[in-house]
């Protein structure tokens, strides 16, 4: 309780837990639907999406979130249509428009303004360095992701099962496989300040499969998946403040920790 106390006291984090605490929410939802759909790794492309983009905002002296979540929205949007509409699988095409995207930012940084604590930040991973204008917007769209989830979720449920029977039902199946890579999208960007472009995806990945270790209905998945990632994210912030590691490993080893501990008590079930 005292050391809860402590970590309430400092203002750096307690911006640090609303802002990974709706982030957190904001993957498990989604990834739910991005696992179960095998389009998982969507995550870790446009994270590297958007280090490019924000690679390119620091170096025009822009504003990195402002910047990064048209251009990862837009390079989701691609990235359905390539994997769509030509003979690239979704796998080439998240391979292609990733390496592409981190080659460019690391280009931009090598000619402008070099590997500054900042570009370091947004690899790493630093929730602890948001600043009040960055947790406004993070809390502003992270509450209209969950928001746009909740009000469709019937039809997202539908087509993240079966598709042909979504567009029988007369479900417009590309607009809402469009809108969960458009909400995966902003949650990736905003998750890349706290958990860097070389973790976010754990926090799609990790709470999904570890929730689909005991739970068989969907409802129930989502669920525990909301209530795992969240929990994960509170445990490894408080190992991250007690031992001073860096706050994106210390949750992900959290997640690690909660998805063996699921996998156990499958295996016990059984």
């Amino acid at each position: 309780m005292e050391l809860i106390i402590k970590m309430f006291s400092y203002p750096f984090m307690i911006r640090a837990l609303l802002v990974g605490s709706l982030v957190s929410l904001c993957a498990a939802l989604l990834g739910v639907n991005l696992v179960l759909k095998r389009y998982s790794m969507i995550g870790d492309g446009l994270s590297h999406v958007g280090f490019g983009a924000l690679s390119v905002a620091m170096a025009m002296n822009l504003a990195p979130l402002k910047v990064a979540v048209p251009v990862v929205v837009i390079a989701a949007y691609f990235l359905l249509r390539i994997s769509q509409n030509s003979k690239i699988n979704s796998d080439a095409a998240i391979a292609i428009i990733s390496t592409t995207a981190v080659a460019t930012g690391v280009i931009i940084i090598s000619l402008t303004t070099g590997m500054t604590n900042d570009v370091s930040n947004y690899m790493f991973g630093s929730v602890l360095s948001s600043d009040a204008e960055d947790v406004l917007l993070s809390v502003v769209l992270s509450v209209m992701v969950i928001a746009v989830y909740i009000l469709f979720y019937n039809r997202i449920f539908a087509v993240t099962f079966d598709e042909s029977f979504a567009k029988a039902s007369g479900i417009n199946v590309s607009f809402y496989n469009m809108l969960i890579a458009f909400l995966t999208a902003i949650t990736i960007v905003l998750g890349m300040r706290m958990m860097g472009t070389l973790l976010i995806s754990s926090l799609i990945v990790f709470p999904a499969i570890s929730a689909m270790r005991v739970c068989k209905r969907f409802l129930s998945l989502v669920i525990l998946s909301a209530v795992i990632s969240v929990v994960c994210f509170f445990l490894g912030i408080t190992a991250s403040f007690v031992l001073s590691t860096p706050v994106g490993a210390s949750v992900v080893m959290m997640n690690v920790i909660v998805f063996l501990i699921m996998n156990a008590i499958k295996t016990i079930r059984r």
